[in-house]
């Protein structure tokens, strides 16, 4: 009774202690933020899924009736992080047998349920009350999806994650992270990560070029190449003093 005490109150304590998973410092401070709003700008291979699907379980198991979904661009994608979940959750020694487990969700005998889903509005605006959203390489999940996520939050005042390395400065990872609004943000480029090795990393630089190593490894939010005017230079002609050329007519 009182290990489980331990791990209800310290998702750190039961990462290592239950799943054997020993957290870097940021993965530790990201489980025990008690932050709504989640921003992961993270390397590639920097362990972001394994700390979000420690998070989701961690959530499901201590949170009776909890509803979390894990959504990414495809469905292979957030079957792929819903099968870590389910990994996570095989190596618990006093495991119950769960009501559902398939490749897309799983109940467990608190109520509390874990849904995979693919990048499709139309999928998802059938939940509500939702605890925990985890949307998985974020910057490439559509924009109009991310708007019908929200909502599901208002009544159970539940929390949202955003994970994913930069793709451009677009869409609604981009904006959020480079906004005001009230996110936690959180940014590991891949330096930071001792599993990486510095040979690897110009093995990669050489291969992959500027543009896609820094997105991919440096967290860096780079312009498109092909693009006729960069994000700042449009940013920076805005001005408010400027009065329209045209007049909406009422």
């Amino acid at each position: 009774m009182l290990t489980q005490m331990r791990y209800s109150l310290s998702p750190v304590t039961f990462s290592r202690e239950a799943l054997s998973v020993d957290p870097d410092p940021w993965q530790a401070e990201v489980m025990m933020s008690p932050a709504k709003r989640i921003l992961l700008n993270c390397s590639r291979q920097s362990g972001k899924s394994t700390t979000s699907s420690i998070i989701a379980l961690h959530r499901a198991l201590y949170y009776p009736g909890s509803l979390i979904l894990l959504i990414s661009p495809s469905l292979r994608q957030s079957s792929e992080l819903f099968k870590k979940v389910q990994q996570f959750y095989k190596l618990l020694p006093d495991r119950e047998k769960l009501p559902e487990d398939n490749r897309l969700s799983m109940t467990l005998d608190n109520g509390s349920r874990i849904v995979s889903l693919p990048s499709s509005e139309s999928n998802i605006r059938g939940f509500s009350a939702v605890s925990l959203v985890i949307e998985d390489e974020a910057s490439r999940v559509d924009d109009d999806l991310y708007r019908a996520i929200r909502p599901m939050l208002a009544v159970s005042e539940g929390r949202i994650m955003l994970m994913s390395t930069p793709w451009g400065k677009r869409g609604h990872f981009f904006e959020e992270w480079s906004g005001s609004n009230e996110w936690q943000r959180i940014e590991i480029p891949a330096i930071k990560c001792s599993r990486i090795s510095p040979e690897f990393l110009q093995e990669e630089k050489n291969a992959l070029g500027n543009w896609w190593y820094q997105q991919e490894y440096e967290c860096q939010f780079s312009a498109t190449t092909d693009s006729l005017f960069s994000y700042d230079t449009v940013i920076n002609a805005i001005s408010d003093d400027v009065k329209p050329l045209f007049m909406e007519m009422v």
